[in-house]
């Protein structure tokens, strides 16, 4: 016995109501919605745009015209990026130091959130152990406490250690120069966790359970469950995480200047770009310049992991 859907007269299945989805995306297809996107696109542009020629042009044009200006008489220089690079004053840049120091600071404070964050993932979602919910709803509501409300504690634990009814269950830190990076990365993945764990928690409590079931039929264990298959399937979510985290930490200036210091050995670029425009702020035409520098890891992080960042997003949105 065969069955067949029934189609009205005169109205073909392409014509037959979409699906919610459908239509939206079917209305986000339209010229006037791509022309919106565009006018959105130009007019978001538009002040970096004019940042980046106002980095390229003389310090006099800078302070006394407009950077639109600049197409009724262009004049070109690359004396404020040399300035900020790799100048040898008191009052100019030297940014190469401190673009190692935000390089030192960042890749460690996204590696070790993320990696935690992905086995933490794995073990509340696949993981049987008593309290297992009690421990996911206190991750996520520690994402409602405010990160200024754990500097002092966290800056309190680094520089007296942890004491208990006269007990020190564990002694001060004590850290001294480059020392003090671990002290950031430290700050960074404590802060990173629980929205990590949260979003990651999501995407992988929804990979399918028959795969976990044939790999532990096959006597696979949770190492190599999570190493092989999890892993793999949980990339774009990764990719999307990491692209938050590293833009995150890499703007850093309040956690990296509490816990790494001032110091030209330590400082991360925000730091110095804080201090680019002169205590009077009379210098500031070096900030384009040294913006501009700030943001080149950060954009080719971004445009390495973007195909990954948009499927990130997209999946679990759509079941089915």
């Amino acid at each position: 016995m065969s069955t067949t859907t029934p189609v009205l007269p005169g109205v073909t299945s392409e014509k037959l109501p979409g699906t919610a989805a459908g239509r939206v995306r079917k209305r986000l297809n339209t010229r006037a919605a791509t022309v919106v996107s565009i006018i959105i696109a130009v007019l978001w542009t538009i002040p970096t745009f004019g940042l980046f020629v106002s980095s390229l042009r003389p310090e006099q044009d800078i302070k006394t015209t407009g950077w639109w200006t600049f197409f009724s008489s262009p004049a070109f220089t690359l004396e404020n990026y040399n300035d900020v690079l790799f100048g040898r004053s008191a009052s100019s840049g030297q940014l190469a130091n401190y673009f190692v120091n935000s390089v030192v600071i960042t890749i460690p404070s996204v590696l070790f959130p993320i990696a935690f964050a992905a086995m933490a993932a794995y073990a509340l979602s696949w993981i049987k152990f008593r309290g297992r919910d009690w421990i996911y709803v206190g991750i996520f509501a520690l994402q409602i406490v405010p990160l200024q409300m754990a500097l002092v504690p966290l800056l309190s634990f680094f520089s007296r250690g942890v004491t208990l009814a006269g007990i020190t269950l564990m002694p001060a830190w004590n850290l001294d120069d480059e020392q003090k990076f671990i002290q950031v990365w430290f700050a960074h993945t404590c802060f990173a966790l629980p929205f990590a764990v949260f979003l990651l928690h999501n995407f992988v409590s929804q990979l399918p359970g028959e795969l976990m079931e044939a790999a532990r039929v096959d006597g696979a264990s949770h190492a190599k469950i999570f190493r092989t298959i999890v892993l793999p399937l949980i990339t774009p979510a990764l990719a999307s995480l990491t692209i938050f985290q590293f833009l995150w930490v890499w703007n850093d200036l309040l956690v990296a200047l509490i816990f790494a210091g001032g110091g030209d050995e330590t400082a991360p670029l925000t730091v110095r770009l804080a201090e680019l425009a002169g205590t009077r702020g009379n210098e500031w035409q070096r900030l384009t310049s040294g913006a501009f520098v700030a943001i080149v890891i950060p954009l080719l992080v971004f445009l390495s992991l973007q195909r990954y960042f948009v499927r990130g997003l997209l999946t679990g949105s759509v079941k089915g």
